[in-house]
């Protein structure tokens, strides 16, 4: 039998956790959150309880900017499938250039520089060449690839790695329970959501995603919107690269791209809509939290790479369709 949209909402029930979820999704999330831990703890009773809160936020913290990335170019009805190569290009740029204290500032300079380059070409592909999103940042993505393996191909000379500054950033964590990574993820996560709710830019990006040909007759130049739109991604993406190799204490060109799938898994969950005009970063941190912990709680349960791959891939196409469907029933 089929269940039509009325019946769906003449069932009190569903109808009253599909309110919840489109208008509160903080608190179902939470919820989840909490209830995984409570599976981990039930899984691992031994485990250093401390311990792993802290090891759960300092792996999701460059999870969490990543899909903060996504929630931005979301919300104008985009995607960035750039934003792993670019955060693995200013990995492993840094660690090319760092040749001691003193390089330090100029190998995070100059990393920083060809991210909002990137940014910036991906602005102008989608904002003034129309190029689809999707298409713009997977090709470019795949030119910064290349460009990279031609980089380390040329770059012979031995360097000392990972700057220990980076991996004391990504990595160290202080009286057993706060990670260092906290003191820029704090001040991005700041960022990104006091510029959503308070600011002209942000009111913008969901003027842009929820009704482009409205913002266009009201006089907003959409490109301009875009072209900053997608510096400020690749900037993030940057960010995400350095704490990423220094978590790991590896710099590759590809370190990030095993978080490129999660990063759009963590947005969707977070309430942001693929469609764009609906979402926001707090529900995306609290995303990134439940992929991480689940990915914790997969790996203790011995479950491989692969099927957590799988995992996520599901989130997405489940999670996007309930919210589509909420959208359509509101």
């Amino acid at each position: 039998m089929i269940t039509s949209r009325a019946t769906w909402r003449n069932q009190p029930a569903i109808a009253g956790v599909a309110r919840l979820f489109r208008d509160k999704p903080l608190i179902p999330l939470l919820i989840l959150l909490a209830a995984l831990v409570a599976a981990f703890a039930i899984v691992r009773p031994g485990a250093d309880f401390p311990g792993f809160i802290a090891a759960q936020i300092r792996t999701a913290i460059p999870l969490a900017i990543l899909a903060g990335c996504q929630t931005l170019v979301m919300l104008t009805g985009g995607i960035d499938l750039s934003v792993a190569a670019t955060g693995s290009m200013a990995g492993f740029v840094a660690a090319s250039l760092y040749t001691g204290p003193n390089s330090l500032l100029l190998a995070i300079g100059v990393a920083l520089g060809f991210a909002a380059l990137i940014g910036a070409i991906n602005g102008l592909g989608v904002g003034v060449f129309r190029v689809h999103p999707l298409i713009m940042t997977l090709g470019l993505g795949l030119v910064i690839l290349g460009a990279a393996n031609a980089y380390q191909l040329q770059v012979v000379r031995t360097r000392s790695g990972v700057p220990p500054e980076l991996r004391w950033l990504g990595s160290a964590t202080e009286a057993t329970f706060f990670p260092d990574s906290l003191l820029v993820f704090v001040p991005v996560a700041i960022f990104i959501i006091v510029m959503l709710r308070g600011t002209g830019f942000g009111r913008l990006l969901y003027a842009v995603g929820d009704n482009p040909i409205a913002a266009r007759l009201s006089g907003v130049k959409s490109w301009h919107v875009l072209l900053v739109l997608y510096v400020i991604s690749a900037l993030l993406a940057a960010l995400a690269g350095f704490l990423v190799s220094g978590l790991t204490n590896v710099a590759s060109v590809t370190l990030v791209n095993p978080r490129l799938l999660p990063s759009v898994a963590a947005a969707v969950i977070g309430g942001t809509s693929i469609f764009g005009g609906r979402g926001g970063f707090a529900g995306t941190i609290v995303g990134a939290l439940i992929l991480t912990v689940a990915d914790s709680l997969l790996s203790t349960l011995g479950y491989p790479e692969a099927a957590r791959q799988v995992l996520f891939g599901s989130i997405i196409v489940a999670v996007a369709a309930f919210y589509a469907r909420l959208t359509t029933e509101s």
